[in-house]
């Protein structure tokens, strides 16, 4: 072996494939964290229409908590996506919050939510303290499923499979 083949400069690929290995190591921590029916924490919800809506009060139901924001390309993209998942099983009892981000200004989430005819809730998290209290949420899009129970039990982060998504919706929503 040659001193030129074992140089830094002959593996170019270490420092991306490192930065990327650690990446995945703390999204698997996260995902650790709020797959093992850790509880939702007990947070108000404010909808762009005025209503207050608690994570209390959705207790018995199945609830998915969409954090988002009207910048996000991957979020504009999953949401007709979205809609279609809530239409499909909305009369089983499925609720449906999407939460913009802290950022996004209030006049574009109230056009993107009207020229969509968005079907569920759509709130604001305007000071940032939902996003905090959901284990400190920055990247959108971030999907969270949360039980009857109320416990976390499914984090996306990105835009989830959808046939995945309905499986573990079906299985929810039956039990």
């Amino acid at each position: 072996m040659t001193a030129s083949t074992d140089s830094p400069r002959s593996r170019p690929w270490i420092k991306p494939a490192a930065a990327c290995a650690l990446v995945l190591a703390l999204a698997g921590i996260g995902y650790t964290v709020f797959d093992s029916g850790t509880p939702a924490p007990n947070v108000t919800f404010i909808s762009i229409a005025g209503d207050k809506i608690s994570t209390e009060s959705l207790r018995g139901k199945v609830v998915m908590v969409n954090f988002w924001a009207t910048s996000c390309t991957t979020c504009v993209k999953e949401m007709p996506q979205m809609v279609e998942t809530y239409n499909k099983y909305k009369a089983q009892g499925l609720e449906f919050v999407a939460v913009a981000m802290q950022y996004d200004p209030p006049n574009y989430v109230l056009n993107f939510t009207e020229t969509r005819k968005l079907p569920f809730t759509v709130a604001i998290d305007s000071a940032g303290d939902i996003a905090r209290q959901f284990g400190d949420v920055t990247l959108t899009p971030t999907t969270f499923v949360i039980d009857k129970q109320g416990r976390i039990i499914k984090r996306y982060v990105g835009e989830p499979a959808f046939p995945e998504l309905h499986k573990l919706l079906e299985k929810e929503l039956a039990s």
